[in-house]
């Protein structure tokens, strides 16, 4: 994968790369990027020697079927890795038990604080579960990671990618050890994770929401709801307008006709 797949990814849209230099060659580290596109798990593992593994929602891994089949050797093959979302706590107990055993076997693991892709293209506040419990739990050092110009190339719900170069900038590595031992402090999670963020916010340059993307997201969708409904009803009430004045001319012309005709009996 790392040829076919990140070999035609370079290629094809030769993206520029800051700050490899704070990859380490070897141990765990995890990566904390912005999520810009659903091309940035791509992009990013493109553009490194190690391997990084990311998670996934485990239906990409078990759909019947050839196609089944196709999607899950593909998404294995780039790094990902499933997380079964069921269960009483869902995916984010999956998640950070996922990230452990990466990086307890001395790999590079992905992960996107915000937890879904940014639906503006500013960065939204890191929720404090995922990225702070693995990083605390396992001593690993966090590397700050801004996907530039992603969500250019391939916006949501758009299939074809658009050519044009993007931007990875890698920045120092943080560490939280002093924090170990602490990963059930909700103070300390909110804390490791805003600082981070802050990290991102400075390599990407995007404006800053201290608001969960998810509840924009939900924001966004009530009001796109709300005026698709405000347009039904305002079609609704022309409608009936145009019925209710059809009606008046018609009651207006049989008016007319039947004094017509009594003037000319």
């Amino acid at each position: 994968m790392k040829v076919t797949v990140g070999g035609s990814l370079k290629l094809a849209f030769r993206p520029w790369v800051e700050g490899l230099e704070h990859i380490p060659a070897e141990g765990p580290a995890i990566l904390a990027s912005n999520h810009l596109s659903f091309s940035d798990s791509f992009f990013l593992p493109a553009v490194l020697d190690r391997k990084v593994t990311f998670i996934a929602k485990a239906e990409y891994f078990n759909t019947p079927g050839v196609k089944g089949r196709l999607t899950a050797a593909f998404f294995k093959g780039v790094g990902q890795l499933p997380v079964d979302r069921s269960g009483a706590r869902g995916a984010g107990e999956a998640a950070i038990k996922s990230g452990i055993e990466v990086l307890e076997r001395g790999e590079l693991f992905g992960i996107y604080p915000e937890g879904t892709r940014s639906p503006d293209g500013r960065l939204y506040r890191g929720k404090p579960g995922g990225l702070a419990r693995v990083a605390l739990a396992t001593g690993a050092p966090v590397l700050p990671v801004a996907m530039i110009d992603t969500e250019k190339i391939q916006p949501p719900g758009k299939v074809m990618p658009k050519l044009m170069r993007p931007g990875i900038r890698i920045g120092r590595p943080l560490d939280f050890t002093r924090y170990q031992g602490m990963e059930h402090d909700r103070f300390v999670l909110r804390a490791v994770t805003d600082e981070v963020m802050y990290e991102i916010m400075k390599l990407s340059g995007q404006e800053y929401v201290d608001m969960y993307a998810t509840a924009m997201k939900r924001q966004l969708a009530d009001a796109a709801k709300a005026e698709k409904e405000a347009g039904k009803a305002a079609k609704a009430a022309l409608a009936r307008a145009e019925k209710e004045q059809a009606e008046k001319e018609h009651a207006e012309q049989a008016e007319k006709a039947e004094k017509e005709r009594d003037a000319g009996s």
